[in-house]
């Protein structure tokens, strides 16, 4: 299967909130986005993890 799910760690918390799928075969690099964390309250990046 091409698809795999990841975690998304807020970079500042550390909290782990997202769970989403991306196809590890068109990009294997690590992903990053901008997300709302519930912790913070406000948007920060989060960070794919393990």
């Amino acid at each position: 299967m091409a698809r795999e799910t990841i975690t998304l760690a807020c970079t500042e918390c550390e909290s782990r909130t997202y769970h989403i799928t991306k196809n590890r075969r068109k990009h294997p690099e690590r992903m990053e986005t901008k997300k709302y964390c519930p912790r913070c309250r406000r948007h920060t990046p989060h960070k794919e993890t393990k």
